[in-house]
């Protein structure tokens, strides 16, 4: 098939699922910038790392398997996982020093990112590559669109979430949960390339993958409800000291904030930034210490400011 029909058949359904993914983090997305960036890790710097990785494996599997298809096929289901989910993981290790990235639902924001990255540059190569005819370029894309694809998604994201978990606990989660969040991600990823490398077990595959799939969304859901409730744990705090009022509490943990009429248009924007930065922010100070400590004190103060100001005068 042409490249550029390929192209679209890669790029479009996976910026409507990088769309989706962003946009379901409802009450702190993610900076566009940085979201970004991780896709792209996805579709090119793991991709080149995963290539890397898989040709040293490859090399050195050939002096043990000599025949070619078992080979390929202890390369699909062996080392794919165990290489691919290293080098998307990998760049998560980087963000999970950014301020933006305190939670689960950021975890699996930019873990799903990268894995759908990664997935796209995947699908291209395999539709230029074995799309010989139209009917199987047809079959590759709704297949790989629908389920490899989201596979990487899924399986990097719920590294994510692991990161995301143990940032703030203590010292023994941040040792055990990344290995575990790690193992999981190998897990579906062997598990899928597995199952679609025999006939007779590719229905279990495709059972598999779409009860990881509806998992996959379940958690997501309860991460955004966990994030609201951190809202309104925090901001309840904020009026019983006068900082804004009651009312407004329950609104700025829901979608109803991005309603108009419950507060001036002219600031209902920069409201709902400012105290929902207020809100993780003493979360974060309340699981932090040492000099992050200070750091999350003094941005609690600065938005504390922030939000006083922004209020004197309208309410």
């Amino acid at each position: 098939m042409p490249v550029f029909a390929s192209a679209l058949a890669a790029f479009l359904p996976i910026a409507f699922y990088l769309f989706f993914v962003w946009k379901f983090d409802r009450f702190d997305r993610e900076p566009v910038g940085l979201y970004l960036k991780h896709f792209l890790w996805g579709a090119v710097g793991a991709i080149l790392l995963a290539l890397a990785g898989s040709f040293i494996f490859s090399f050195f599997l050939s002096f043990s398997i000599h025949d070619p298809g078992i080979r390929h096929r202890t390369e699909t289901i062996i080392v794919a996982p165990f290489i691919e989910e290293i080098t998307k993981g990998m760049f998560l290790l980087f963000t999970i020093s950014n301020r933006k990235f305190d939670n689960i639902t950021d975890g699996i924001v930019y873990g799903g990112a990268i894995g759908l990255g990664f997935g796209m540059t995947e699908n291209f190569t395999y539709f230029l590559t074995y799309g010989k005819t139209f009917d199987n370029w047809l079959m590759l894309v709704l297949v790989r669109t629908s389920f490899t694809a989201v596979m990487h998604c899924v399986a990097t994201a719920s590294l994510g979430a692991f990161l995301g978990y143990a940032k703030f606990k203590p010292l023994i989660f941040k040792i055990i949960l990344p290995p575990l969040g790690l193992a999981l991600a190998m897990f579906i990823h062997f598990a899928w390339n597995f199952s679609v490398s025999f006939s007779h077990t590719s229905i279990l595959g495709f059972l598999f993958l779409s009860g990881s799939i509806l998992i996959f969304i379940a958690s997501f859901k309860l991460a955004v409800a966990s994030d609201a409730k951190i809202i309104f744990r925090e901001l309840y705090d904020e009026a019983e000291h006068d900082v804004l009022p009651f009312e407004h509490v329950p609104i700025l943990s829901s979608i109803q904030r991005e309603q108009k009429g419950w507060v001036d248009e002219r600031i209902r924007k920069s409201y709902i930034k400012i105290a929902t930065a207020l809100a993780f922010r003493k979360m974060q100070l309340k699981n932090s210490t040492g000099k992050n400590k200070i750091s999350y004190e003094d941005e609690v103060t600065f938005y504390r400011s922030e939000l006083m100001q922004l209020l004197n005068g309208i309410i």
